[in-house]
């Protein structure tokens, strides 16, 4: 296909373990000295697709290419013929005029038929499956936070998504250890090669009892949550019914004070985070919490994707 040469990012499980190392390293050096790279993109543009609702991944691309000297163009699904043609030819038309694509698109086969079509870098922004952009920053707030990654122990509690996948890549290719908590898998996310796999690296656990939480907790380094309702069906009136059910499900994995008392880690959430549900409001200003430094790490990580993709060979 018209993409097959190019380096994309369409699931962390497709980059090899120096792609994403160099990235995060890439990314803290970049909000350190962010005016070294101030022109390293000049000249070039960067368009964002996005089928979802954003704040974190439209600002990061946005901001992020202008702060690389570059320029950045919005497209929002509804106001375009995306929703009216078919997928293949508009992606190639678009990576005709642009240097770098952010595919924010519901379905993930989506985005693989973005990159199969597209003459320029495609990043997926989130999707139903995976959230690479947000599992690289992770691994970045991770790093600056801890000083290393391999071997720091990750305990995610909630339903098992697309950030979760995201995670589970992540440890496999930089050693870090993932052990998920979830009562629940989103069937749409489900990835039992990519579950096999990590286990199989022995990077990664998985249990549905919230007993289990105290005994992970305490052996754990991080402690990450996500909202249990897709963003898209939180206030959605036909999903009522089902985000009753889910609150009722999860009410005992909530990260709550009592849940962390006296224990030695650090704090997660990629955001939005709805308070009093997977997390009380409190634990996102508690002293161990990331949460915002990790939401700004965003911008940097978003970054660094690019220079990376930028130094791809075609």
């Amino acid at each position: 296909m018209y993409g097959t040469s190019i380096l994309h990012l369409t699931t962390l499980k497709d980059w090899s373990e120096a792609d994403v190392l160099r990235t995060v390293e890439r990314s803290i050096d970049i909000k350190r000295n962010p005016r070294h790279y101030s022109a390293a993109l000049s000249g070039k543009t960067l368009a964002l697709l996005f089928q979802k609702t954003s704040t974190r991944t439209r600002c990061a691309g946005e901001i992020g290419m202008t702060q690389l000297g570059g320029h950045a163009l919005y497209l929002d699904w509804r106001n375009t013929n995306f929703g009216l043609a078919d997928l293949g030819d508009e992606v190639r038309v678009l990576s005709s005029y642009a240097d770098f694509i952010v595919a924010r698109l519901m379905q993930h086969d989506d985005v693989l038929r973005a990159a199969e079509a597209s003459t320029a870098p495609i990043m997926n922004g989130c999707c139903n499956r995976y959230h690479p952009l947000q599992g690289l920053t992770d691994l970045m707030t991770v790093h600056e936070a801890l000083g290393r990654l391999e071997g720091v122990r990750l305990t995610y509690v909630g339903v098992l998504n697309n950030v979760a996948n995201s995670l589970i890549a992540a440890g496999l290719k930089t050693g870090m250890h993932v052990t998920c908590i979830c009562p629940e898998v989103n069937p749409a996310a489900r990835d039992e090669a990519l579950y096999s796999e990590a286990s199989a690296a022995g990077l990664y656990e998985y249990g549905e009892e919230a007993e289990q939480l105290q005994d992970v907790l305490a052996q754990s380094d991080v402690v990450y949550t996500d909202t249990w309702i897709d963003m898209e069906f939180f206030t959605d009136p036909a999903f009522a019914e089902e985000k009753e059910r889910r609150i009722a499900l999860f009410q005992p994995f909530q990260i709550n004070a009592d849940l962390v008392q006296n224990l030695d880690l650090k704090i997660l959430h990629c955001l939005p985070a709805h308070h009093g549900y997977e997390i009380t409001g409190d634990m996102l200003h508690d002293p161990r919490s990331l949460i915002f430094t990790q939401a700004e790490n965003r911008l940097h990580s978003q970054k660094a994707v690019l220079l990376q993709l930028a130094n791809a060979p075609e």
